[in-house]
């Protein structure tokens, strides 16, 4: 089945991995700055080797497509570099900060227009609000089974047949294609892509699409933002590590007994 089409959908994201100094929490504006790098979702870079498996065992052209307000096709090719096939980069300011029913609307709109399709993979959640609802509304758009959660995927007679994550055990459910699939990480992470094939990417000219909203056919007032009521900062969870001193530990015990005392 060479000729199977899959689309895998992936978010360019802060670096989740950054550490908390690097995390800044503005209330007033209501927005979360991170002085890090931007990656792929993680979790949607374990949908993409569960695509590349399949590519692997039965053949098969992967595109990857991802939505943006900034997107860099520098972070994007790592894709490529892992053995997608195509890219297309959907870029336009008007998608700063969708909520989850406009960004699966929007995605639907650029699926249609690249034609006829087999499979769509996208991570089980994104690692930066961790919403976990674009997959399932996506599917819901195009009017396609949709099975979450896959920690295992295979394509059979054109059936996609998963290995779904449940509490303390795995189900396995079968759909009739074209389906959409939301990958967990339990799948795996991307295989490595040496720094050496990264920098040789940049050198290249890839298969890459670049659309705007305008090319998308979008419905007029169709796109909505996330709507924050508040945002608060995270709670402060430094700890104080006291050392008691004392020549025995009945001493000892005294001094942590008033410690106990002062806090109470």
């Amino acid at each position: 089945m060479s000729d199977l089409k899959i689309i895998v959908c992936v978010k360019q994201i802060p670096d989740p991995e950054a550490p908390f100094s690097s995390v800044t929490v503005d209330t007033e504006k209501k927005k979360v700055e991170v002085d890090a790098p931007d990656v792929i979702n993680p979790f949607d870079e374990n949908a993409l080797e569960a695509a590349l498996r399949i590519k692997e065992t039965m053949g098969c052209h992967i595109t990857v497509v991802s939505l943006g307000a900034s997107l860099s096709d520098t972070v994007l090719r790592k894709a490529i570099a892992a053995g997608a096939n195509e890219l297309v980069l959907i870029e336009d300011p008007v998608f700063e900060e969708l909520d989850s029913n406009s960004t699966a609307y929007a995605l639907s709109k650029a699926i249609e227009q690249l034609g006829d399709f087999d499979l769509i993979l996208t991570g089980r959640q994104a690692g930066d609000w961790d919403a976990g609802q674009v997959g399932s509304v996506l599917a819901e758009i195009l009017d396609i089974p949709c099975i979450t959660m896959a920690c295992g995927i295979k394509v059979e007679d054109g059936h996609v047949i998963v290995d779904k994550t449940i509490p303390g055990a795995i189900e396995v459910v079968k759909a009739k294609m074209p389906a959409l699939v939301t990958v967990s990480n339990e799948v795996g992470e991307l295989r490595y892509v040496s720094r050496s094939k990264l920098l040789a990417m940049l050198r290249k000219r890839i298969p890459m699409k670049k659309w705007k909203a305008d090319q998308l056919n979008l419905a007029p007032d169709a796109l909505s933002q996330v709507g924050l009521s508040e945002l608060l900062t995270p709670p402060d969870m430094r700890r104080d590590c006291v050392l008691i001193e004392g020549s025995s530990p009945e001493e000892k015990a005294g001094e942590l007994a008033k410690i106990i005392k002062s806090l109470i």
